[in-house]
């Protein structure tokens, strides 16, 4: 497959931390971040441009410590750094598999990764690095779900994917209600009249008003990527009415 017949050339994934978790209750999992870069890689070798975003809840959650009375601001400033951890560790596992990766972040580190920059990151895709954008939007009171639609705005991606545990958007939640309907496809609005939990209120009305579709897939299943870049039944699409 070619460039030229992707339905989706230009991807941004959103990946949470607990993903990289695997069965544990903290930390990285090697086997399953190897997972994770198997399927990256996938797309990569597709002629896919791919960024991706990594959440820190493996790692430490600000609004969990806020809520025990910690400083929101200090709390989600922390969160950020987690996420830097993760696209550190992420970077890692590409490089050694012989992937081009950089890692950006929305805070200046400098000697650990380079800053935000929409331009350079654009011509790094173009050029086949995957792309990690890291430490959220660099603002307190935004999740890395908001990040995740930013960026995938910013940089023009045909396609944010939502990397979850589950095969898609539900009716109800899966584990809890195991014949609960699952969407092929479903509205933004449909989503926030619903109150469906596909990502934070925020991040849904970004992909809307800018009408980026967004496909939340299993990551577990293999070739899950894959076949929802190609445009195929995975997981569920989401999308602008207009």
């Amino acid at each position: 497959m070619t460039a030229g017949t992707l339905r989706y050339p230009r991807v941004l994934l959103k990946l949470s931390g607990e993903a990289l978790m695997g069965e544990g209750d903290f930390g990285i999992d090697p086997a399953t971040v190897e997972g994770a870069v198997d399927g990256i890689l996938e797309l990569v070798a597709a002629g896919v441009q791919v960024g991706l975003v990594l959440g820190g809840g493996n790692i430490f959650r600000g609004a969990v410590l806020a809520r025990g009375g910690l400083d929101r601001v200090t709390a989600d400033h922390m969160g950020m750094l987690a996420t830097v951890m993760n696209a550190l560790a992420m970077s890692d596992f590409l490089v050694r598999r012989g992937q081009r990766a950089t890692v950006m972040s929305a805070i200046p580190m400098g000697g650990v990764c380079e800053p935000y920059d929409r331009r350079r990151a654009v011509t790094l895709l173009e050029d086949g690095h995957v792309m990690l954008f890291t430490a959220g939007t660099g603002n307190p009171f935004f999740t890395t779900d908001s990040a995740a639609s930013l960026r995938a705005i910013e940089v023009g991606a045909d396609l944010l994917v939502k990397a979850t545990k589950v095969n898609g958007v539900y009716a109800a939640d899966p584990v809890t209600h195991p014949d609960a309907e699952r969407f092929v496809k479903i509205s933004y609005d449909e989503v926030i009249r619903r109150r469906l939990a596909v990502m934070d209120t925020t991040a849904i009305v970004l992909c809307r008003d800018h009408g980026m579709p967004l496909k939340v897939v299993d990551m577990g299943r293999p070739g899950s990527l894959m076949r929802a870049v190609r445009g195929e039944d995975e997981g569920t699409l989401v999308y602008s009415d207009d």
